[in-house]
Formats: C-alpha cells, sequence, structure tokens
C-alpha cells in the first residue's frame, strides 16, 4: 500500500476507549501525546482514562456477562470467526499503524499470529466440554467449566494486537466479558481491533477498552468485580499487580520478562544458527521481545565460527525508516529505552566484554528517532548485569562453554525461564538439554513461531500461567462440581 504520511497518520484512530459500545474522544485522565519511535516527533493525542472510565467499563461488563454467557456457542464462534476475516480485509491498516505506534518494519508481518488466534478459539467456543463421573449411591455428579464472568486484560505494546488477540479470543470464546487496558505507548491497534469485534457482532459492554496509565491498571486489578486478570509485561509491574489481586484473592495469568539462552553445539549447522541467533535477539522488533534468544552460548571449539558469522549477518542489516519495504530493524519503543538500552552498552564496554558491532545510536538521516545500532558483545560474564537483566533492545551476549553441562548450567543460572533454543544433529543431546533447560518454551535448531495450537508461558520468574493451545482457554474458564442425589 503506498500511503503519503500525512495518509498514514490519518489512519491513527481518533478515539481509543470504547465503554459499553460508545467511543469516547475524551476522559477524566486527559490526554496523552503519542511519539512516533522513528522520527521522535508526536503524531497525535489519545483519552485518557482514570478510576471514573475503568468503574463504568466493569459495570458494563457486569451487566452484558448474563447474556452473553448464555449466548449459544455457537453465536460466539462466528463473532470470532467474522473478526479474523474482518482484521485480513485491514490488514494493510493494522500494519500501517503498527509502524506508526511503535516502529515496527511494514513487512515484518505481524499480523497473521494475532488473526490465527481468533480462528483457533473461536473452533473452541463450541468444544468446552464437562464430565459425568461415576460415584457411588447411584448418583449423578457432573463437572462443568464455565466463564469467570468480568476479566481483567493488560496487554503490552510490544505487540499490542497479537497480545490482545491472544487474551481476547480465549477469553471471549469460553463466555467472558472484558475490561482491557490497552499500553499508553501504542493503543492504536486495539482500538482498530474494538471497532472490528463491534462490526462482527459482538454486543455492547462484551469489551471494553480504557486506555491510560498507572491509574487505569491500579484501578481495574483492585476492583471487586474484576473475576481474573490476564497481564503481560514486565516482572515489575507483574508484582503490583499481583500484590493488588492479592487482596481479594482474584487469580492472576502472568507472562512476563525473559533472558533466554541459545546454546549453540560445534555439531549444529552453524550458518543456519548463527542466523537464528542473530535476527531474533537484535533485528526482530529491534530486540524487544520477551522470549527473544538474547544470551548466546557457544561450544569453545566454534565460538570465532559464530562469532563471525553473527557479526556478518548484522553488517548486512538495513535499519532504517520502517515504511521502506527493505527496513528489517526499527526503532526502540521511546526516548526512556534508548537511554536505558544504552546505558547497559556503556556498562558493557567497560566491564570486560568485547564490542563486537554496533554499541551506539544510530546517526544521520536516523538520528531524530530511537534508533540503537544491533550490537553483539562477546565473552561476557554470566553474572554481569548485561547477561542477566532484561535489557529489551537490539543487544545479544556471547558467552563460551566446554560441555554440555555447563552451557546447561550457565543457561539455567538467570531468574527467569521463558525460553530456551538448542542447536545440535545429536538428537539424544536435544532432548537431554531440553529436558534440562529451566524454561517453559524450548526451540531446537529453530526459533519457533510460537504455533496457536501449543501452550505458551514461562518458569520462575517469566510468570505463570499459560497463553494458546487448550491451556489458553482453560485460564478463562474455571470448574464447578455438581453432584445429584438419585435417591
Amino acid at each position: 500500500m503506498d500511503i503519503n504520511i500525512a495518509d498514514r497518520t490519518a489512519l491513527l484512530p481518533h478515539e481509543t476507549m470504547l465503554i459499553n459500545g460508545k467511543w469516547r474522544r475524551s476522559a477524566s485522565g486527559g490526554t496523552l501525546e503519542h511519539i512516533n519511535p522513528a522520527t521522535g516527533q508526536a503524531q497525535a493525542k489519545f483519552a485518557v482514562g482514570g478510576a471514573a472510565e475503568v468503574n463504568e467499563a466493569v459495570a458494563a461488563a457486569k451487566a452484558a456477562f448474563p447474556a452473553w454467557r448464555r449466548t449459544d456457542a455457537e453465536t460466539r464462534r462466528d463473532i470470532l470467526l467474522r473478526t479474523a476475516a474482518l482484521m485480513e480485509e485491514h490488514a494493510d491498516e493494522f500494519n500501517i499503524i503498527a509502524s506508526l505506534e511503535s516502529g515496527h518494519p511494514i513487512n515484518a508481518g505481524v499480523l497473521p499470529m494475532a488473526v490465527a488466534h481468533f480462528r483457533y478459539y473461536a473452533g473452541w467456543a463450541d468444544k468446552v466440554e464437562g464430565q459425568i463421573l461415576p460415584v457411588s449411591n447411584g448418583a449423578l455428579n457432573l463437572v462443568h467449566h464455565e466463564p469467570y464472568g468480568v476479566v481483567a486484560c493488560i496487554t503490552t505494546w510490544n505487540g499490542p494486537v497479537v497480545n490482545a488477540a491472544m487474551k481476547l479470543a480465549p477469553a471471549l470464546a469460553a463466555g467472558n466479558c472484558i475490561v482491557m487496558k490497552p499500553p499508553e505507548l501504542g493503543p492504536f491497534g486495539s482500538a482498530l481491533l474494538g471497532r472490528l469485534l463491534q462490526q462482527a457482532g459482538l454486543p455492547d459492554g462484551v469489551l471494553n477498552i480504557v486506555s491510560g496509565g498507572p491509574e487505569v491498571g491500579d484501578t481495574l486489578t483492585r476492583h471487586p468485580d474484576i473475576r481474573k486478570i490476564s497481564f503481560t509485561g514486565s516482572v515489575g509491574i507483574a508484582r503490583i499487580i499481583l500484590k493488588a489481586a492479592a487482596e481479594r484473592i482474584t487469580p492472576v495469568v502472568t507472562e512476563l520478562g525473559g533472558k533466554s539462552a541459545n546454546l549453540i553445539f560445534a555439531d549444529a549447522n552453524l550458518d543456519a544458527a548463527a542466523g537464528m541467533a542473530a535476527h531474533m535477539s537484535t533485528v526482530a522488533n529491534a530486540g524487544q521481545g520477551c522470549l527473544f534468544p538474547t544470551r548466546l552460548l557457544v561450544q569453545e571449539d566454534v565460538y570465532d565460527a559464530v562469532a563471525e558469522r553473527v557479526v556478518g549477518y548484522l553488517s548486512q542489516v538495513k535499519q532504517g525508516d520502517p515504511f521502506d519495504p527493505a527496513t528489517m530493524i526499527g526503532p526502540v519503543i521511546n526516548e526512556t529505552a534508548l537511554r536505558r538500552i544504552s546505558g547497559y552498552i556503556n556498562e558493557a564496554k567497560t566491564s570486560g566484554a568485547k564490542l563486537l558491532i554496533g554499541g551506539e545510536r544510530a546517526g544521520g538521516d536516523l538520528a531524530g528517532g530511537y534508533f540503537i545500532q544491533p550490537t553483539v558483545f562477546g565473552d561476557v560474564d554470566n553474572k554481569s548485569r548485561i547477561a542477566q537483566e532484561e535489557v529489551f533492545g537490539p543487544v545479544l551476549s556471547m558467552i563460551r562453554f566446554k560441555t554440555e553441562e555447563e552451557a546447561v548450567a550457565l543457561a539455567n543460572d538467570t531468574d527467569y525461564g521463558l525460553a530456551g533454543y538448542v542447536h545440535t544433529n545429536d538428537l539424544r543431546r536435544a532432548h537431554r538439554v531440553a529436558g534440562g533447560l529451566e524454561a517453559g518454551y524450548i526451540g531446537v535448531n529453530a526459533f519457533p513461531p510460537m504455533p496457536v495450537q501449543a501452550p505458551f508461558g514461562g518458569w520462575k520468574q517469566s510468570g505463570s500461567g499459560r497463553e494458546g493451545g487448550r491451556a489458553g482457554i482453560e485460564e478463562f474458564l474455571q470448574v464447578k462440581n455438581v453432584y445429584v442425589s438419585m435417591n
């Protein structure tokens, strides 16, 4: 789609707040100005809600719940299927909004995964089954799976539409009503998704969207009528949410950060392994991904060969305007992120790690935006901050190992446990190492595309609960047992 700059910006929805079927351009929190991360310039304003809007949204969802839970499963299924089709019809619009609000390269192809979630969970809507259990005395014992009621969905800015789809599709298929807080750094794609759900026939009040900052999140997570919370974001914010939810014993699903290890053994396909390591740690989404392989552990015999391949790959990567079809890496999300990431880089430069490529803010035509060069450090100490903390930017740490046992120990020496990656042509080793890694999501000889049929989630401080697959809809269903005496 060839659209000039003015027309692109006009595609950003003017209203990002939906309460009981009505879109709002103003709210109690005033407005926020959105900055284009590729230019550093303001490009739009949107309404910011507060406690008043959250209370209205929860009340609307609570009122809509009795009718929605009684809605035929086939009807819920068809609404989700129509939404998926509408998303595909509006694919260009979604892609342009993603480039404007978060700097995604226009050809990054972020939408198909979101569409897949709506289609997959549409298929689950009419397949939620109960059980009849054999019990004594000739009684009838029934097990039902029922929706919670009003659930809170708090999504993240680094993939807002995909993240929303991972929560909304199963929650709606299960018969819940929703109040969603989209990320204040990227609310526009979520607003478009909300409009398409309305167009697909979702009744008023079933989905409510309250854009805003910490006040919205705090009010939402403490609200007495919220029966479950699904949150994607940082460990620090998760701690705040979990403390708030603990006051009412509200169950919470958390999908959090990661510092995932990528293990390359000497017998691996080095070209494929090094290309995956370089791309998925620094190029994809400018390194802003929770499950990205940001620690590269390489067996000593092939360490130099892998380092050469990683640097060679990144030296050919085009960084630039997200709307240039040749661009592979865009900016980081904002000035705050740029400063944080630069701080990690500068500390690593002085801590003994060897800078192999990058390490600077991009200049020239990109100087106005929040661009950081793809950066790789070699000979990193696994105990250093750059190896232990989530940088969430285009920075890769390379670490040497000698033995399989040492590799697994280094990989597990972190508070995180979201993902792990293994490259080897030894099938026995692949299974041994995958079994030994303390992480919820493992890829062998590839970066898994997060198939919608598979459960996704972390161990340790990377969260609890799952999104995707059967486990994803089960998170939005609670179990009821009904014992019927036949005497």
